[in-house]
């Protein structure tokens, strides 16, 4: 019943991401909000506890199967939506590129006043979620994943720190800044349950312990 609901939601987000492209005439929330904030440690322990465990497997991956960057609001693509959305004192010019303003990274707790060096983090890496059961997805439930601005799953961050996290899962990969590690592992499990992705054994017991501690 579980993966009923999940195609269900993909579905409907897949449908909702198509009319943004199009159209672009989606009501999105203003840019100005901030980061939606994960579940809580206790939500996200029960969810971990109804993850399916499998192994991963990415034959087949192109980062070319998850579209990248669509249009959310007006001329603002995804990247630009979560620069003025996590940035301070965003300046946009007509194209809604960011022209000057000030970011800060949770994962390490840098700031910066160049957009130039703030990458946008798949929190959960698009390769993870190949491996985890994106592989079976149409590629417009692909590029709802990888350009969604509801849950959790995008952030504004260093960009050396994002090339450095690549397609880690929680078992090889945390922020090194202590204080967002709670922040970081259950939003991890809520983007995976809302989509009804897998977990392997090492990943699941990395979250598990982590959990422990929050």
């Amino acid at each position: 019943m579980q993966k009923v609901y999940a195609r269900r939601r993909l579905s409907i987000l897949a449908a909702l991401t198509g009319f943004m492209a199009s159209a672009a005439l989606f009501n999105s929330p203003a840019a100005s909000a901030a980061l939606p904030t994960p579940v809580g440690a206790a939500t996200a322990r029960s969810y971990l506890s109804r993850l399916p465990v499998a192994t991963e497997d990415r034959t087949g991956y192109s980062r070319d199967k998850f579209p990248t960057w669509i249009t959310i609001s007006g001329a603002c693509n995804t990247r630009e939506w979560i620069l003025e959305r996590d940035g301070e004192s965003v300046v946009t010019n007509s194209a809604c590129t960011a022209t000057s303003g000030s970011w800060y990274s949770p994962y390490d707790g840098a700031t910066w006043i160049s957009p130039s060096d703030v990458d946008i983090d798949h929190l959960v890496p698009l390769a993870e979620a190949w491996d985890s059961g994106a592989s079976t997805w149409t590629t417009a439930q692909r590029q709802a994943f990888a350009n969604d601005v509801t849950r959790p799953q995008l952030l504004a961050v260093t960009d050396n720190v994002n090339q450095a996290k690549g397609d880690q899962d929680p078992a090889t990969w945390v922020p090194s800044r202590s204080a967002y590690l709670c922040t970081y592992v259950r939003a991890w499990v809520q983007v995976k349950y809302y989509y009804d992705l897998s977990v392997d054994t090492a990943e699941k017991n990395a979250l598990r312990n982590h959990l422990a501690g929050c």
